[in-house]
């Protein structure tokens, strides 16, 4: 037996590579990734969006069967398989779907993370991890204007932390099979798929589903939210969970808070707010009193990888009173009875549905440490003037038509140059020739039936120069519109 110890020893060393191996693949690594970020504002060389797929035929090879290659084989594969096809996230030309981050800082942080593989989801493990989980999440909390006593966790992005959010308010609201049918959550039309699905994994599927009417603004109508509790209240039915968006993804709309919150108060009902895209915007001074109300709310939800630039996979999940996450997501086993003491700090592993949890701290923490949070502030400042100039240039644009001015960062609009289906069908080609051009990325949607193209603004490297790209191709495609209406 020693001796097949000591054989399947040798053999597994490759795992563990020493000093002059680790550097040898460090250079090829940060090779691949230099080379990608001194190319990443050359819409030339490196386009947003590329819509011809390549056909590649090791694509599809089985790790478990292929030999292995050297690392420089490696890198080689991932710039001309994961480079070169769809969508580019990272670059400041992607303005379709509300933009992740990807700060360099962020990157390193994920690095030492990965090394030092810490286990983030319970105190006793890893103390200083968790204490930096809690650290974040209290600052998010005060921003706010959530107590300190308020819990949280940093997800894997808003669909689990809305998710916890709505688990907690089943607790909190005591919904069992028993009532769920006569439950009634209210949102709106324009709220986040995600919620729809949090509310289907967390077996509130069930429950009624009322979609709040909006005004020109797109938000929704607190005048209305009302008419329709007292109606489902007279037919018997429990108003119970009130869905807001503090920036919506279609429009950027941020739902009236404080009137929405004095409705759930009237009615003791749960308000959650949606605020996965909008807000850290309430880093702005200017932009601040719109999200009033939201610190009245029960539970919210925020993304750093959207509004802090950090990489995909960051999410803020908040809840002002901690016993109903502790009831929806506590745990005890016999095997973790040395993790359990009245005097260590709340367990992430408590607070959501993630046993295993990523060392997610570290990429929010090293940035907003190393940097400051003025850069942060002056990037929000400047996507949110980004997008109010591309709202005026478009206004400049006869055939163009925009849906309503842009609260926050994103952009709706559409041609308008004939009856609705030439508009629907001008506004699908106008997106076409974009993403063939590829240098910019703009993304569509339908808004009150409307086929509508989507400048979402929000990635830190978009610049005035990467929006007057977008208007161009917009003002080009316009040009021609009289010769092909006529």
């Amino acid at each position: 037996m020693k001796d097949r110890l000591l054989h399947l020893r040798k053999q597994s060393e490759a795992l563990e590579p020493n000093a002059a191996q680790r550097e040898t693949l460090r250079k090829s690594v940060l090779a691949y990734t230099e080379e990608f970020l001194e190319q990443i504002h050359d819409y030339g060389k490196a386009p947003a969006f590329r819509h011809e797929w390549i056909q590649k035929e090791e694509t599809e090879t089985d790790p478990f069967q292929a030999p292995p290659l050297e690392i420089e084989d490696l890198m080689g594969r991932l710039k001309h398989e994961l480079d070169d096809e769809g969508l580019n996230p990272a670059s400041g030309g992607h303005l379709g779907y509300i933009p992740g981050g990807g700060i360099y800082a962020s990157s390193l942080a994920d690095y030492i993370a990965a090394v030092n593989n810490k286990y983030a989801g319970i105190y006793f493990v890893s103390p200083a991890a968790v204490r930096m989980e809690h650290a974040l999440l209290r600052s998010t909390a005060k921003l706010i204007g959530y107590p300190a006593s308020s819990v949280g966790n940093i997800a894997s992005g808003g669909s689990i932390a809305n998710l916890i959010c709505l688990v907690s308010a089943r607790e909190a609201l005591d919904i069992t099979p028993e009532t769920i049918r006569k439950t009634v959550i209210y949102s709106s039309e324009h709220a986040h798929h995600c919620l729809h699905k949090a509310v289907r994994i967390g077996g509130l599927k069930e429950a009624v589903w009322r979609d709040v009417p909006l005004d020109e603004h797109f938000r929704m109508r607190p005048e209305r939210l009302r008419e329709m509790i007292l109606n489902d209240q007279e037919e018997g039915l429990r108003p119970a969970l009130l869905i807001a968006s503090a920036g919506t993804t279609d429009m950027g709309a941020i739902d009236p808070l404080q009137e929405l919150a004095d409705i759930k108060e009237e009615f003791g009902m749960w308000m959650h707010v949606d605020a996965a895209y909008g807000g850290y915007f309430m880093l702005l001074d200017d932009l601040k009193p719109r999200f009033g109300g939201i610190e009245r709310s029960d539970s919210a939800v925020l993304d750093p990888h959207k509004g802090l630039f950090l990489p995909y996979g960051t999410g803020i999940a908040l809840v002002k009173h901690p016993e109903p996450v502790m009831k929806a997501h506590g745990y005890t086993a016999n095997y973790m009875q040395d993790a359990q003491s009245e005097d260590l700090e709340l367990s992430p592993a408590d607070l959501s549905p993630e046993l295993t949890k990523h060392f997610r701290a570290l990429r929010m923490w090293l940035p907003l440490r190393l940097h400051g949070v003025e850069p942060f502030r002056a990037a929000l400042e400047e996507k949110r003037l980004l997008a109010l100039y591309v709202a005026e240039e478009l206004r400049k644009i006869p055939q163009v038509e925009l849906l309503c001015d842009p609260e926050l960062s994103v952009v709706t609009f559409r041609i308008a140059a004939g009856d609705e289906a030439l508009n629907d069908r001008l506004s699908e080609e106008l997106l076409t020739s974009i993403h063939n051009n590829g240098r910019v990325f703009l993304s569509s949607s339908r808004v009150n039936g409307k086929y509508v193209l989507r400048c979402a603004i929000l990635s830190f490297r978009t610049h005035l120069e990467t929006v007057d790209e977008a208007l161009q191709q917009v003002r080009t495609f316009a040009e021609r519109l009289p010769q092909v209406v006529g």
